[in-house]
């Protein structure tokens, strides 16, 4: 064979043809049986792992949906309504658990974000190190931690009760590494281009950070932020130590109790009437599609609005 037939068309299927016999055939099968092994070991995790998340779905739904599609249960709360008694609703709870996670967000929305721009910004040198060192600290914080730090903080240093505001300082600490986390991620993929022809015409970096990264990431900022919703939305133990349960409807954070969803599901499981059963299931099929509704939004909100490269 001549070097202008190996340039050929006919000299490259000649060489597809002589594969097989350098061996190549049979790493290349090889290497086919190992990519099918990995798919099939991950397509039996992914099922492993799918199948008690739908088990508890349907669960939760069958045994739920009775009393949510009840107007009823959206309109009223359980005022007068003993374990004993069929009604009710749970208006009390979907309203003080939105009111919390509302306020939480509004005092942990800045702070989050403003680490994440200083880190990436602005952060060099022994305090960035320090800084992201204590927000990973938080990140690993289990939600009873916080609780127990807020009560021996609000309640036993300062004498105060134990009121919504309380449990919203709790629901804080959990919230903020979780923005910081994901907006400093979002900031990382600006691409340093946009920064540069911003400086290049003389642009400040407070206003580039304002004008032209903050823009460009807001998308992944916001989705960021509705996870950090679903997530304190959820909890139950800074809710159980430092926000008692009411059956009435209740809007004043600094005083007397507030009802949320989660205490309202630990209040009706301890009962063994059906009818306060039936309240449990109900609770919790009201938070996962609340949580399920931020999730959403914020998957909407990726879609719609992503990071340009």
């Amino acid at each position: 064979m001549t070097v202008a037939d190996l340039t050929s068309g006919s000299s490259l299927s000649s060489a597809r043809q002589w594969r097989p016999e350098l061996g190549l055939g049979h790493r290349s099968r090889a290497r086919e049986a190992r990519n099918l092994l990995a798919r099939v070991v991950m397509w039996t995790a992914f099922l492993i792992a799918l199948i008690p998340l739908a088990w508890i779905l349907w669960t939760v739904i069958t045994r739920g949906i009775g009393l949510v599609l009840e107007p009823v249960w959206w309109n009223n709360s359980q005022r007068g309504i003993t374990s004993r008694m069929v009604g009710g609703g749970a208006a009390h709870a979907i309203q003080g658990t939105l009111l919390m996670a509302l306020v939480t967000a509004v005092m942990a929305v800045p702070v989050g974000v403003m680490t994440a721009i200083y880190l990436v910004e602005y952060g060099r040198g022994r305090l960035a190190k320090t800084v992201s060192f204590m927000v990973d600290i938080l990140t690993g914080i289990p939600s009873i931690v916080a609780a127990l730090f807020i009560y021996a903080v609000w309640v036993t240093t300062f004498g105060l009760q134990r009121v919504g505001f309380a449990v919203c300082l709790a629901l804080v600490m959990l919230m903020i590494p979780v923005i910081v986390r994901s907006t400093e991620e979002m900031l990382k993929l600006v691409p340093n281009e946009l920064r540069e022809a911003s400086y290049a015409l003389g642009v400040p970096k407070w206003k580039t950070i304002a004008k032209v990264v903050l823009p460009t990431a807001f998308s992944g900022i916001v989705t960021g932020i509705l996870l950090g919703l679903a997530r304190i939305m959820g909890e139950t133990a800074p809710l159980l130590i430092l926000g008692p349960y009411t059956a009435n409807l209740a809007t004043n954070l600094f005083g007397g109790f507030m009802a949320t969803l989660p205490t309202m599901i630990n209040t009706n499981r301890v009962e063994s009437l059906q009818p306060a059963i039936d309240r449990t299931w109900a609770s919790a099929f009201t938070l996962i599609l609340v949580i399920l509704l931020l999730n959403l939004a914020g998957r909407l909100v990726a879609r719609t609005s992503k990071v340009r490269n």
